[in-house]
């Protein structure tokens, strides 16, 4: 299993750079950028800020494209690794070993690029604080690498993460995976065209209401797909419910199902300490639901309620066979 420690933050790898980041949904790189085209879909993206672990997920889709880079250079050695200083002179300063150099201006240059963007919001679990950026250094395959792309020793980061301080299970990962396994590979880009007409359809369906927790204004509603459009790419008919922001998530994450035998929330023991979140479990949909969208509910279950469950979760059976529904 590969797993990548990314890095955002405003050090000299990513200065000048210009990348649409969301630490939370998708992260930007291209061609100029060591490892560049070895990251794949279905690889586990870890980012860090250069002083602390920021979270995890696994990559869904990486939509490429072409652009175009100023690259910044120390005029004595040509290398790029320089950093704006904020307060001494000269401004710049190469970071390079065997030069240096300080300057008030780097050498720019005008490059064509291929463009990366790694998407992969439905698994991501954020881990701000939980590891510091010494352990994560030692638990790169190359300890002492600088790039902003390197590979981690996953066993190994795994076991830190699930055992050492702040331990938190990392289940959700495995199941990301194994949705997304044998599904994309990177190619140009693919957005999730119709999101905003999907949206639509369910406000004229269901109205202005949250399935998990009742009447909401229009604007606090998304469109929750009862899938992995990642792994389908398709908006299908009965396959979304509107959600309120928070409770969404969750239901990405598997912190709230639905059984598919009772149509009631199953809320897991980790989240039900929250009030808001503990009194929704056992609580019926607000919404009608029809057979088909049944079929997609029970996908869901199975992902995240039947066999390596989240702690605090009972092992159950799997829908499908609950419902009688082809595997």
């Amino acid at each position: 299993m590969v797993a990548w420690l990314m890095y955002l933050g405003d050090g000299p790898k990513r200065v000048g750079g210009g990348y649409d980041d969301n630490p939370s949904t998708h992260y930007s790189w291209d061609s100029k950028v060591p490892n560049h085209a070895y990251v794949r879909v279905g690889d586990t993206i870890v980012l860090w800020d250069g002083d602390t672990l920021l979270g995890l997920s696994v990559i869904e889709d990486i939509a490429t494209g072409t652009g175009t880079k100023d690259c910044s250079s120390c005029p004595s050695c040509g290398k790029a690794d320089i950093a704006a200083r904020k307060t001494m002179t000269p401004k710049y300063r190469c970071w390079t070993k065997t030069c240096k150099a300080e300057f008030d201006s780097p050498t720019v240059e005008t490059v064509s690029v291929v463009t990366y963007r790694a998407r992969y919001e439905a698994g991501w679990i954020d881990l701000r604080g939980h590891v510091d950026g010494k352990e994560l250094r030692d638990l790169c395959e190359e300890t002492t690498s600088q790039n902003a792309l390197r590979r981690l020793r996953w066993d190994d980061f795994r076991t830190r993460v699930e055992t050492g301080k702040n331990a938190t299970p990392l289940d959700i990962i495995d199941k990301t995976r194994k949705v997304i396994a044998g599904g994309h590979t990177t190619r140009t880009v693919r957005a999730r065209n119709g999101q905003a007409a999907f949206r639509s359809t369910l406000l004229e369906d269901f109205g202005e209401v949250c399935a998990f927790t009742g009447p909401m204004p229009a604007v606090v509603l998304e469109a929750a797909h009862l899938y992995s459009y990642a792994a389908n790419g398709k908006h299908h008919t009965f396959g979304g419910l509107l959600l309120r922001r928070d409770v969404h998530r969750l239901f990405d994450l598997g912190q709230i199902a639905i059984d598919p035998s009772t149509l009631t929330l199953d809320v897991t023991a980790g989240t039900r300490k929250y009030p808001d979140y503990g009194k929704l479990h056992g609580q019926a949909l607000t919404v009608p639901v029809t057979k088909a969208h049944k079929k997609w509910i029970a996908e869901h279950w199975d992902m995240h309620r039947t066999t390596n469950t989240i702690p605090g979760q009972s092992t159950k059976p799997p829908a499908a066979a609950v419902m009688g529904l082809a595997p």
